[in-house]
């Protein structure tokens, strides 16, 4: 079977709150189907929408935050960066794009909501194998454009272990794990589109190279700050809880 990414175009989602469930009961899934669905449409079903009249985006991004950092950038315009969900993200993921008048924070336990979408999907469908992915974009140091991210999953494996097996020459790797899904996820959302497109699900079909389980969570794939290569910089980001 070919590999595809199948992107699925829907009604208008809007904000404060908009029930999905006729939406995601229409898709045609298939078994070992991994659905891609963007972080914003899960945050709309879950109402959460915050109006932009009287309220900041800063500000609500130090409430979502575990840390975090105002800096104002050499082109005069404010920053703010945050560790949210254990997940680098600028302004904690909060966006004002297509949300029409409302900042739109994630979910508000990501892991949770694609659990939920899964077990709706599964018992539509019949089909048992079956991952679901919520994905957003994010912006990557030292680099320009931004880029898919996985924030929460159900139904797959992230994280591959390959440490013990050989490279070409017979070395054996000591401590290479593999991200398996956030690949993926920037795949998905490069499909998805970053404007009008109103594609906000993505099927990805044909993909066998992944461990189907009832256990799969983002979890798996978090590193605790006081382990991560990059703690150095990222203790800059001071606390906010």
């Amino acid at each position: 079977m070919k590999l595809e990414f199948l992107p699925v175009k829907t009604r208008l989602v809007r904000s404060p709150k908009d029930e999905i469930w006729d939406i995601l009961d229409g898709l045609d899934v298939r078994e070992e189907d991994i659905i891609f669905i963007s972080s914003k449409v899960l945050a709309i079903a879950e109402g959460r929408c915050v109006s932009a009249e009287g309220r900041s985006k800063e500000e609500l991004a130090r409430e979502e935050a575990e840390r975090f950092l105002h800096h104002t950038l050499p082109a005069g315009y404010s920053a703010n960066l945050t560790i949210t969900q254990g997940v680098l993200i600028p302004a904690a993921g909060i966006d004002a794009s297509n949300a029409d008048g409302y900042y739109v924070k994630w979910p508000k336990d990501p892991d949770e909501m694609c659990r939920r979408v899964r077990e709706r999907l599964r018992k539509q469908s019949g089909v048992s194998r079956l991952g679901v992915v919520t994905t957003d974009s994010h912006s990557t140091p030292l680099r320009y454009g931004v880029t898919g991210m996985a924030i929460g999953l159900a139904g797959v494996e992230p994280l591959e272990d390959i440490r013990g097996k050989a490279d070409l020459y017979g070395r054996e790797l000591k401590i290479t794990q593999v991200n398996k899904i956030d690949p993926l996820a920037a795949m998905a959302v490069a499909v998805m589109g970053e404007a009008d497109e109103r594609t906000p699900i993505v099927i990805l079909r044909g993909y066998t190279d992944i461990t189907f389980s009832e256990t799969g969570s983002m979890r798996e794939l978090k590193v605790p700050l006081e382990d991560d290569l990059y703690r150095p910089l990222l203790e800059v980001l001071p606390e906010t809880r």
